[in-house]
């Protein structure tokens, strides 16, 4: 009866198993996937016969340091923080496929593609240009690591951040006389346009000026003072000349 009890219980606690929140499992009959994803919850499998492998779909973040080479042939290092997560249903396809165990999903699946990225965006640009436009650079490789992973369906892409840019130091000075340079020529260019349109501003005024708006307003700017003013514009008649009041 002691044998028979215990003998039960050994089957019972193999035919359950449990999935946490935050994790899918995938169940495999002599090595072959069997069914869909498990997701959280308790579940039933056949002893001996079929074994339970887990993975988290949970947010990674995962910190990569990479080196790459620039279009002008310079190297730079930095490092890539990449925000995934395996999608839920892909797990069964994932294990067949590519990664047996959890512990492979980034560096069989998320690895390759970013830094494929990286080399691939970086050597488009010289390093003055990388340095410059960190930021912009930052959101090409997350918008192309997003797309080559999407390609395959194993995991999404939350966020890529890129820190760290290690250049050599004589190039730093060229980076610094570079932005100088851009921010004179943008002062530059203001103050061109700026010109130009008080130019085109005074050739309006000009253009809409007739004699007869001229003397009024020679009228009223004039303080008495002067002994000559000019005759009203279209009159005909000599200039009226005023000396100490009187014609």
């Amino acid at each position: 009866m002691g044998i028979t009890a215990l003998t039960a219980g050994v089957l019972l606690s193999q035919s359950l198993f449990v999935v946490r929140a935050g994790n899918v499992a995938v169940v495999t009959t002599l090595g072959k996937v069997t069914g869909s994803s498990r997701s959280a919850g308790l579940h039933v499998k056949i002893p001996f016969l079929q074994n339970v492998h887990r993975f988290s779909i949970k947010t990674q973040v995962q910190p990569e340091e990479f080196a790459s080479l620039t279009k002008d042939l310079q190297v730079i290092q930095a490092t890539a923080t990449v925000k995934y997560a395996l999608i839920p249903d892909e797990a069964g396809r994932v294990y067949k496929q590519i990664a047996s165990q959890d512990a492979n999903v980034y560096p069989k699946i998320v690895k390759p593609s970013l830094l494929k990225a990286l080399k691939s965006v970086f050597t488009q640009y010289e390093l003055v240009t990388i340095a410059a436009e960190w930021g912009s650079i930052s959101e090409k490789v997350e918008d192309q690591v997003g797309d080559e992973l999407e390609r395959f369906g194993y995991v999404s892409v939350m966020g890529l951040d890129l820190t760290g840019l290690q250049i050599a130091e004589e190039y730093r000075a060229a980076i610094e006389e570079k932005q100088i340079a851009q921010q004179r020529l943008l002062k530059a260019q203001t103050e061109v346009r700026i010109a130009n349109e008080e130019a085109k501003k005074f050739r309006t005024l000009a253009a809409s000026l007739d004699e007869r708006v001229l003397y009024k307003l020679f009228l009223d700017q004039w303080n008495g003072q002067t002994a000559v003013v000019p005759g009203v514009p279209g009159s005909g008649g000599n200039p009226p000349v005023i000396v100490d009041g009187s014609r």
